[in-house]
């Protein structure tokens, strides 16, 4: 079976065994995910999609994703690497037939999202949706834009959906303040075999000071991380990631050490070199980043922010203040191994059991074609 990297392509074919355990289905799924967010963009979103199917191949299901990949797309204004596929109605609508699911999940509500869910709305078919991005806080802070205008357009969005599935109680709270209903919990996890001490120290640390503080995401204005960059700290500082504010931060800060994107086992070796993980974010709905530098035994400095709260804000693991310096600095004295056993609470398969629980609510109606209202 299947459990690797997913490709823009269906699944057909995947052995429908029975698995022990909430995964393992009373009759297998076949679940169609639709996404505007896929490789060579490294987020969450996709490292959110990639790990659930990969827990649901592991428990028999059938999955199959549709993604940029298979369209004509041109880039996103100011995030190039953000592909933004082009007059895409008519091929999503011929994929989703094809791949004949029984659960639609739509991951982002780009062009890809938008097409799917016109699809299921003109056809009478229930499906989900998922709020991964905060893009109200996001186009506030990169253009301006009044978050009111983003927010209407996410009700619109959202409306029809089954569900709205979000990753914590906090973000669930914030869109049923703007109206935004159906919401129900599907959390994130770590993949604990892959994110873990490493012994071997990374060859991207070779030469830089001690303590060394990482920042691992997106290099874009919304993630605040010039924040962690003009902090006054001891050591050397280290940013892995990509985005459209890469060349100007690097001109700006030459001292810090920029790496770019790396894969998940180098990404672990990383996290494993370095004395303390810098979260910046104050827009970020979750922040698996921080549960991936935890695994590996690495303590997280944070704002007391969305994101942080919710993941870390009840653990000994990380260290949240709004001098962002402080935060860094105390977290030089958290005990590592109280790192490793926070990120142990967190799996992916308890995430999965989330997803799939609102999955097969879906698909008791997606049968007859008819949605019918959860109460």
């Amino acid at each position: 079976m299947d459990d690797g990297p997913l490709t823009a392509t269906a699944t057909h074919g995947i052995d429908r065994l029975t698995s022990p355990g909430a995964l393992g289905p009373r009759r297998p799924l076949r679940v169609l995910t639709v996404t505007d967010a896929w490789h060579p963009q490294v987020n969450g979103v996709v490292r959110t999609i990639e790990a659930t199917y990969r827990e649901l191949r592991q428990a028999g299901h059938d999955c199959d994703v549709i993604t940029p990949l298979e369209f004509a797309t041109v880039p996103c204004p100011g995030y190039g690497e953000i592909r933004l596929s082009l007059l895409p109605y008519r091929n999503v609508a011929r994929r989703i037939d094809q791949s004949a699911p029984d659960v639609i999940h739509v991951a982002t509500e780009g062009p890809l999202g938008q097409a799917a869910r016109r699809y299921c709305v003109r056809h009478n078919v229930p499906f989900t949706t998922a709020y991964h991005t905060r893009f109200p806080q996001y186009l506030k802070a990169m253009f301006g834009t009044p978050e009111r205008w983003v927010y209407r357009f996410l009700r619109w969005f959202h409306a029809p959906a089954w569900r709205v599935l979000t990753p914590t109680a906090e973000v669930e709270r914030e869109l049923a303040a703007w109206g935004i209903q159906h919401v129900a919990r599907w959390t994130r996890g770590v993949d604990l075999d892959v994110f873990r001490p490493r012994g071997d120290p990374s060859p991207l640390v070779e030469g830089l000071a001690r303590p060394r503080f990482l920042y691992v995401g997106r290099v874009s204005v919304e993630k605040n991380i010039e924040a962690f960059l003009k902090l006054d700290l001891p050591g050397s500082k280290i940013v892995a990631g990509v985005g459209p504010a890469l060349e100007l931060l690097g001109r700006r800060f030459p001292d810090v050490r920029f790496v770019g994107v790396l894969d998940r086992e180098a990404l672990a070796q990383l996290y494993s070199s370095v004395e303390a993980f810098v979260f910046p974010s104050l827009t970020d709905t979750f922040g698996l980043v921080m549960l991936e530098a935890l695994a590996c035994g690495t303590p997280v400095a944070a704002f007391p922010v969305q994101g942080p709260i919710d993941v870390v804000g009840d653990s000994d693991a990380a260290a949240l203040d709004t001098e962002l310096r402080r935060a860094a600095l105390r977290a030089l004295r958290i005990d590592r191994s109280r790192c490793r056993a926070w990120a142990e609470r967190f799996s992916w398969r308890a995430a999965t059991e989330q997803f799939l629980a609102q999955q097969r609510l879906v698909g008791a109606g997606l049968s007859d074609r008819a949605i019918v209202r959860p109460a």
